[in-house]
């Protein structure tokens, strides 16, 4: 199959250009013609094929909105998705973006185009489309969806805002503390043997690791890309990962964070599809495998088995236990009263706040400790070093 770019005149006489997918010139030109267009020019584009890979959320944002403007200004859906191609600033989904556009020249609707992707165009977003083309509301929940992509970017911002400084002064501590075992202590042990005399304890056990650090360095170095290589492997396995993420919902610190992540994510993710027409069965099916946390979809799945057998939603959701009381309640009442998309939104909003209030919260009290920690190693290391210069001038006097 090849690529073919080509310049024609529709039935009233207008100049269009696109490209197509054929075996041959020949080919391409019977496309043409079974479209009714007069051709002017076809010729085979030599394109260097772009590797498909997820792209950013604002990416999707960006696309989602503005896909959504034109279909509801009433432009034509393949001339808006021509113009989406050439103007997006990412390449991948430009490229993506043109194949979908010729998909839907052939025949697919747009749901089925985007399912052709599925590192791009995630299970909700094909389903949300699926649900507008249905509903003829397209224009709305493309619009919707680009909100809730919106809400999904920025909170995975506030996540990484809580994570990304302790991790940078923790590296920096580690490789203060490297450099310092590798550069700084053998030049002290030089000293501290010219001098004589027994070193104290701790400046012993220091020179000691600073030997290891030095003769075995590649040795360290390589069991650590090993433990971390061991680690990666063993999480991708079935029970090492519901195991990480267990631990990753009850961890001291962090744990209560991950949690709100996870009950806003569920609430927005269920409340967006409930409201764009998406039966439930299916819905819940789309929040588990979009969870990111295999806990919380093993949990949605077994709500889904309770749910097909007659049951509420709140109550197999109760026994989990992931989820917390209040939200179970809420979407208790919701589910009585016919309001449930109504009530999902109110939580999803409510602990988007508490996500909010929570990395404030972690962000003062890491800082004082992540500092208390840096003080620690740095300065044991250095009164460790000076000890025995404390007892040399203890022993001058």
């Amino acid at each position: 199959m090849g690529l073919f770019s080509y310049v024609a005149k529709d039935s009233q006489g207008l100049k269009i250009s696109g490209t197509l997918e054929a075996n041959d010139q020949y080919a391409a030109l019977e496309v043409l013609h079974k479209k009714g267009l007069i051709i002017i020019a076809v010729k085979e584009e030599k394109v260097k094929k772009v590797q498909e890979k997820g792209v950013k959320l604002d990416d999707l944002v960006v696309f989602s909105r503005q896909l959504s403007t034109m279909v509801e200004s009433g432009i034509n859906l393949v001339q808006a998705l021509h113009i989406l191609s050439e103007q997006a600033e990412n390449k991948i989904l430009s490229s993506v973006t043109l194949k979908i556009k010729d998909d839907i020249e052939s025949g697919s609707s747009l749901h089925e185009a985007l399912e052709s992707h599925p590192k791009i165009f995630s299970n909700l977003f094909v389903n949300m489309v699926k649900a507008g083309e249905t509903s003829g509301l397209l224009d709305e929940i493309l619009d919707r969806l680009a909100t809730y992509l919106e809400k999904s970017s920025a909170l995975q911002r506030k996540v990484k805002a809580a994570l990304v400084y302790p991790s940078v002064v923790i590296s920096m501590a580690f490789l203060i503390t490297i450099l310092l075992l590798i550069k700084v202590v053998p030049t002290f042990k030089g000293i501290f043997a010219s001098l004589g005399g027994t070193l104290p304890v701790p400046t012993q056990i220091l020179i000691m690791i600073s030997d290891i650090m030095r003769r075995f360095f590649l040795l360290v170095t390589g069991a650590f890309v090993l433990l971390g290589f061991l680690f990666k492997k063993y999480i991708n396995t079935p029970k090492g990962r519901h195991q990480f993420d267990y631990r990753l919902l009850h961890l001291p610190v962090f744990g209560s964070l991950f949690r709100k992540v996870v009950v806003a994510k569920f609430s927005r993710t269920l409340a967006t599809l409930v409201k764009s027409g998406v039966p439930i069965l299916n819905a819940l099916e789309i929040v588990g495998k979009t969870a990111g946390n295999v806990v919380v979809e093993e949990a949605v799945d077994n709500a889904r088995v309770s749910i097909r057998e007659g049951e509420p939603i709140a109550e197999p959701l109760s026994r989990s236990r992931v989820f917390p009381p209040m939200v179970v309640r809420m979407i208790s009442v919701g589910e009585q009263t016919g309001q449930l998309e109504k009530m999902l939104n109110k939580i999803s909003d409510f602990y988007d706040e508490q996500v909010d209030a929570a990395v404030s919260g972690l962000t003062s009290m890491i800082e004082p400790l992540v500092i208390g920690f840096l003080g620690i190693i740095v300065g044991g290391i250095v009164i460790a070093l000076f000890m025995p210069i404390f007892k040399i001038t203890e022993l001058i006097r």
